[in-house]
């Protein structure tokens, strides 16, 4: 098969299944709003299954809950009828997956739910389905053919299966006014994490704290900027930050003088160095770095030299 005709089975599958996404903005209707009502009023939790395909997307739609504030788990529908079912607790809510929403496993375990009060959300593809009519309310998956060729592999359909559910998270999202710190709460590992929550002070406090004063001796600014190995040495006077040397600034006086005898750092050093609070998130900084071309920031905490943030520091950190 010829590049070419690889490229266009992959456009028409991906212009197939946009269509199909677009074509659910017809469906969204009051079974939506009161699918958003149960689960936003319920005491407990969402309760997903599915049985095949549809067990994928109910687990991937259950991580999206939970990560979004949403307390979800997946029970598979096979299990269920062997056992499973005690997953369900009296006061969750229920969305079954199914783009049929007659298979056989599902016209068992409809009735088998609607047993408690529990309210019972149905996603398929059928809205005459054993599972559609049982259902307290149906979110309409409805898809005109699959992506695959011989219209029978769920493509489609299941990718419009999580694109509603996608819809349901970020609902229950806004309106429990969801926000980026409690977003960091849910999701503490990794860079996401750490973009979330991590704070400069968390990473300063780690590295060593060059320090000199505007009469040091350029020898000993550069014994101090080489044995702290940041490339860089605050110059504090008075407990104040008055300047900074770095290892460009020592570069830039060699290039420019054959002798560094009588010369301090005051002689050398760049006023108004850009700084960052303690308490910043750690991106910020990254941020800030990205933004002057800099790659190294004085800390401050409640006004004073805490220490100095590296470039380093963020890429160890996987912020980079």
């Amino acid at each position: 098969m010829k590049t070419k005709d690889i490229i266009a089975i992959a456009l028409q599958t991906i212009t197939e299944e946009a269509k199909a996404v677009a074509q659910l903005t017809n469906y969204i209707d009051e079974d939506f709003t009161q699918a958003v009502q149960y689960i936003l009023n319920s005491k407990g939790r969402v309760v997903i299954t599915g049985i095949g395909k549809s067990a994928i997307i109910a687990n991937k739609i259950v991580a999206t809950m939970n990560s979004t504030g949403t307390p979800a788990i997946f029970m598979h529908a096979a299990d269920a009828i062997h056992g499973d079912l005690g997953i369900i607790q009296e006061d969750d809510v229920v969305i079954c997956i199914s783009k049929s929403g007659n298979t056989p496993e599902i016209k068992v375990l409809v009735p088998l739910l609607k047993r408690g009060n529990n309210k019972l959300i149905a996603i398929t593809s059928n809205k005459g389905s054993v599972l559609a009519q049982q259902a307290d309310c149906v979110l309409y998956a409805h898809v005109e053919k699959e992506a695959c060729p011989n219209n029978l592999a769920p493509t489609t359909s299941t990718t419009a299966q999580l694109v509603l559910g996608d819809a349901l998270a970020v609902c229950l999202l806004e309106m429990k006014h969801f926000g980026s710190s409690d977003f960091a709460k849910y999701h503490p590992g990794g860079a996401l994490g750490k973009r979330l929550y991590l704070k400069v002070g968390d990473i300063v406090v780690n590295n060593q704290k060059p320090e000199v004063s505007p009469e040091t001796d350029i020898k000993q600014v550069i014994i101090e900027i080489s044995a702290k190995m940041l490339g860089v040495a605050a110059v504090i006077a008075n407990d104040e930050i008055v300047g900074v040397v770095t290892d460009g600034d020592i570069r830039r006086m060699l290039s420019k003088t054959d002798t560094i005898k009588g010369l301090t750092a005051k002689d050398i050093m760049s006023v108004n160095p850009k700084s960052i609070d303690w308490d910043s998130l750690a991106i910020d900084a990254l941020h800030l770095m990205e933004k002057n071309k800099i790659t190294q920031l004085l800390v401050t905490q409640n006004g004073k030299y805490a220490g100095i943030i590296h470039l380093h520091n963020l890429v160890q950190e996987g912020l980079l």
